[in-house]
C-alpha cells in the first residue's frame, strides 16, 4: 500500500496495512486502549490518520508493510490462532518461518481462525485489503472439513446440517455434507460462523475426535505436513482476488 502524505485514512485500515491485524481485530485492539497517535492513545472508533503520523501499538511503533505476503500453514492440534495467549499456549503464528523486510521482522496475522483443538488450513498475512476480501461472507469461499466422531453420527444430524438447523436463535448450515463413514464425514461451509460444526455436533450429543480443514477456496491441503507451511501460489492468490465481495 502507497500512501500519500496527506492521505487520510481511518486507524484501523492503516493497523491492516501495517500488518497489525485484520481490520476487524484492530478495531479490537484500538478499543482495548492498544494503539496511540503521535503518543495520544485511542480508544473510539473512526480515527483518521496520515502516514506522516507515529502510529504504535503496544508501545512499539508500526508502519505500513511494503513487501506483502500471503503463507499457508497446516496448523496441528492445541495450538492457538492469535498473536498472543494470555495463558501461553502455543501460537500457531510461531511455526511459520521468519520474515524480515529491511532489517525488521514482518508481522503477518491469520484470515479466520481454527479452534484450539483443530487442525488443518489457516491462511496468514500482512495484507490488510486482502484479508477484508476473504473475510467478508459476500466472497462465498468454500472450507472444507474432515471430521471424526467419538461415536456413530445419525442420519438426523447430517440431513438437518444440510437443510439448515437453529441453535439458541442462530441458523447453522451446510453448503455440503456426506457421510464418510460410521463416524466420519465431509462437510463443506461458506459463511463458517464461529465453531460451526462443534456447536451443531454438541447439539446432537456428539463429540468431534478430530476436525481437519482441508481446503481454503482453491488452496488444498495436499502433502503438506503438521506445522509445515508454504507460500501462496499465484493461481491461488488469483482466484481468491476473482472472489465476489
Amino acid at each position: 500500500m502507497s500512501l500519500k502524505e496527506n492521505t487520510e485514512i481511518r486507524l484501523h485500515v492503516f493497523l491492516a496495512h501495517a500488518g497489525v491485524a485484520s481490520r476487524r481485530a484492530a478495531e479490537k485492539l484500538i478499543a482495548e486502549g492498544r494503539v496511540a497517535v503521535n503518543g495520544r492513545t485511542v480508544s473510539g472508533p473512526g480515527e483518521k490518520v496520515r502516514p506522516t503520523d507515529m502510529i504504535s501499538f503496544d508501545g512499539k511503533q508500526v508502519k505500513v508493510e511494503k513487501r506483502l505476503l500471503y503463507l499457508v500453514l497446516n496448523k496441528p492440534p492445541f495450538y492457538i490462532c492469535s498473536s498472543f495467549d494470555p495463558q501461553g499456549r502455543p501460537l500457531a503464528l510461531d511455526l511459520l518461518p521468519p520474515v524480515l523486510d529491511a532489517g525488521q521482522p514482518v508481522r503477518l496475522y491469520n484470515i479466520g481462525r481454527l479452534d484450539y483443538r483443530s487442525s488443518g488450513l489457516i491462511i496468514f498475512t500482512n495484507d490488510g485489503d486482502f484479508a477484508a476480501r476473504l473475510g467478508h461472507p459476500s466472497s462465498e469461499i468454500e472450507k472444507e472439513y474432515l471430521v471424526e466422531s467419538t461415536v456413530p453420527i445419525q442420519d438426523r444430524m447430517i440431513e438437518e446440517f444440510g437443510r439448515g438447523i437453529l441453535i439458541d436463535g442462530i441458523l447453522y448450515r451446510a453448503h455440503y455434507i456426506e457421510r464418510t463413514g460410521r463416524k466420519s464425514l465431509r462437510v463443506v461451509l461458506v459463511e463458517g460462523k464461529n465453531r460451526e460444526i462443534r456447536r451443531v455436533f454438541s447439539h446432537f450429543h456428539l463429540h468431534p475426535e478430530k476436525l481437519t480443514r482441508i481446503r481454503i477456496g482453491p488452496v488444498c491441503l495436499g502433502t503438506l505436513k503438521e506445522g509445515e507451511s508454504r507460500p501462496l501460489s499465484g493461481e491461488e492468490f488469483s482466484v481468491f482476488m476473482r472472489s465476489r465481495v
